[in-house]
């Protein structure tokens, strides 16, 4: 474990309006609604956002980014990837605008010589994708928790501090609004 204090992003990437494509925004609502994290941390929801994200992404000496992506694998399977290979599964297959906005972000932050030093996707095989207003897949939502599992071991050689919340859900101003929370597209 490392004594030095690293600034560390925990950001998701998607629509949540795509079926499958919500993974990564649906990851982080979760952390928001079950952790709480040190000072060093920020979990954001970066959307569709491309290039606006560029800021956030060269702020953090460590980034981890859950999404889906297209690994040509089965549905419902999650992948890591770590390091200088992350750019390269950006953009596997144009799924929708972000991920090619996203390839951009690592680039610009790269180019401007603050790239994060240490970095981790996250990433789900979806089931859907062209489902309009559609939910996460069972199989996708179901690799939330694993997802957030294989960040926080990944967080360990950084000393995260995850501390768990009970009940009372802590509101962060980078995750979606409470009115379009995950509970509002789950079948009834």
């Amino acid at each position: 474990m490392s004594q030095e204090t690293h600034k560390v992003l925990l950001l998701g990437i998607g629509n949540i309006l795509w079926a499958d494509e919500g993974f990564g925004v649906r990851v982080v609502e979760t952390i928001a609604t079950r952790y709480r994290l040190g000072p060093e941390v920020r979990l954001l929801d970066g959307g569709t956002q491309g290039l606006y994200l560029v800021d956030q992404v060269r702020w953090a000496d460590v980034l981890v980014v859950f999404d889906a992506v297209d690994y040509g694998l089965h549905p419902g399977t999650l992948k890591l990837v770590e390091g200088e290979e992350v750019p390269r599964f950006m953009g596997v297959k144009k799924m929708s605008l972000h991920q090619t906005g996203f390839q951009e972000v690592l680039a610009l932050a790269d180019l401007l010589g603050d790239a994060p030093r240490h970095l981790l996707l996250v990433g789900v095989q979806p089931v859907e994708l062209e489902d309009f207003g559609g939910g996460l897949r069972p199989e996708v939502q179901d690799q939330i928790e694993p997802a957030i599992e294989a960040a926080r071991g990944y967080l360990d050689r950084f000393a995260v501090q995850w501390t768990r919340t009970e009940g009372a859900l802590e509101r962060h101003l980078d995750i979606p609004h409470q009115s379009l929370s995950i509970a509002h597209y789950l079948p009834t």
